[in-house]
């Protein structure tokens, strides 16, 4: 069956995929999400590739495709598939700047180099894609040479629904605790990933 005419694709990093879902749902947006894998986040160098190959499989099917990534640790490889393509992504160096607003983020790892930040997708998937991912529940003794230069941990807070936020305030803990780190809490929703979407798409918004 085919797309109806006036649809949008959106190629979405699978740790934003939901959010992003959220955003276009609230917007009664005409786009479609399409979330690749989010542990490639664990492997940026394999995240152009990814975005190229899903973003040629659906050009033909909508009118438009767009990307929901920022650079993610590419290094520019995805601008240049963006380029390459003729697609738009969303701005920023990773996905912390599309909740918190880059200077937010700047300002973090200047007061604290050693920052370790978490979304509200980190902190649920924390035990898959950073403890296994990373081997450090078969191999403990490899947390300092992850972590060494790390002095906290701060999480990004997205939801506005208190019992969610309560059982994940459980799981941060947990994930700081993990590594080691003392934990910080902010507040960010996701009015700016939301922004950012409307940018990406400014003749629906």
């Amino acid at each position: 069956m085919g797309v109806p005419s006036g649809r949008v694709a959106l190629v979405a990093c699978g740790a934003i995929a939901q959010p992003a879902a959220d955003a276009v749902a609230r917007r009664a947006w005409p786009v479609d999400v399409h979330p690749l894998p989010p542990l490639l986040h664990n492997r940026p160098e394999r995240i152009a590739d990814a975005v190229e190959a899903l973003v040629l499989q659906l050009r033909g099917r909508y009118d438009r495709v767009v990307v929901g990534y920022a650079d993610c640790g590419t290094y520019g490889a995805l601008d240049a598939v963006c380029e390459r393509l003729h697609v738009d992504r969303l701005p920023g160096l990773h996905c912390y700047d599309l909740f918190a607003g880059s200077d937010v983020v700047s300002r973090l790892s200047e007061d604290e180099p050693g920052t370790y930040l978490l979304t509200d997708f980190l902190v649920k998937s924390f035990a898959r894609a950073v403890i296994q991912e990373l081997g450090l529940d078969r191999h403990p003794e490899l947390r300092d040479d992850y972590f060494r230069h790390y002095t906290r941990v701060v999480w990004l807070v997205q939801t506005a629904d208190p019992v969610e936020r309560a059982e994940l305030r459980t799981l941060a803990q947990a994930a700081a605790d993990r590594i080691g780190l003392p934990l910080q809490v902010r507040r960010t929703g996701e009015s700016g990933l939301e922004r950012a979407l409307a940018s990406l798409l400014p003749d629906l918004s």
